[in-house]
């Protein structure tokens, strides 16, 4: 084999292994999303749940974030993991009727909002390749429901809005152009998990930090595999190519 043809086949190869590791540290998602890091929150219970949020604005940065809590999920706590630069405020409010929650206690004060504004200069940047996360933990979670919709309105600095409500579609239908976040609960275990107090929100942080450290390895340790692929390569056709004495 020839040494520009081993060269070529090395840089090709390094190409690859580079796009694999750009692809693997470029988390964000082209929606709206509500994740979990950790066990599955249950019926009855607290959960703890982050929302990405992607900007999609070339020219415009998000500077604010809605969520909306359904009524009928009688949801009366939530409390919010501060994101430097930005403000959180839970909304409450007070039903003319009252409706039961997960714990089978009728409420009629439930959270129904939670709003994250940007202060000037720390709004999600502008273009299609910067995310933030928001965390925050609510309950106690419908026992009625297998999965929480959680509806998001994202405004950009230009006043451009972005209504993430669409519902999750029917089995073997086309997914909407822009889905409502949506989280999966699981059964009430009745061994405590998810049904006691309501974790605190630092764990959130310590979860998130946990995952973007392994993200950035797992991105660094592909790179270096690839370098060292590809440097075994060259190293291989130079000796190939050296004359015999």
């Amino acid at each position: 084999m020839s040494r520009t043809h081993v060269i070529r086949r090395s840089a090709v190869l390094l190409g690859a292994v580079g796009a694999t590791s750009l692809l693997t540290t470029g988390i964000a998602a082209a929606h709206v999303t509500a994740n979990v890091y950790g066990e599955q929150p249950e019926k009855g219970g607290y959960g703890a749940i982050v929302l990405r949020v992607p900007n999609e604005e070339a020219e415009a940065g998000t500077n604010k974030i809605e969520m909306t809590i359904p009524n009928e999920y009688a949801i009366s706590s939530a409390r919010t993991t501060p994101v430097p630069g930005w403000t959180a405020e839970v909304t409450t409010t007070t039903l003319p009727n009252p409706v039961r929650n997960g714990r089978g206690t009728d409420v009629t004060e439930v959270a129904t909002k939670i709003t994250w504004t940007a202060q000037p200069g720390n709004e999600i940047a502008a273009g299609t390749t910067s995310y933030e996360e928001f965390a925050f933990t609510a309950g106690p979670l419908p026992g009625t429901v297998d999965t929480l919709m959680l509806p998001v309105t994202q405004t950009y600095s230009n006043g451009t809005v972005a209504n993430w409500d669409a519902p999750p579609p029917a089995e073997g239908a086309e997914e909407p152009e822009n889905p409502a976040p949506v989280v999966e609960l699981a059964a009430e275990s009745g061994n405590g998990h998810g049904g006691g107090d309501q974790p605190d929100t630092a764990d959130i942080a310590v979860s998130q930090d946990d995952t973007a450290r392994w993200l950035g390895g797992a991105g660094v340790a592909v790179g270096a595999l690839g370098l060292g692929v590809g440097a075994g390569a060259l190293l291989r056709s130079r000796k190939a190519a050296k004359p015999t004495s």
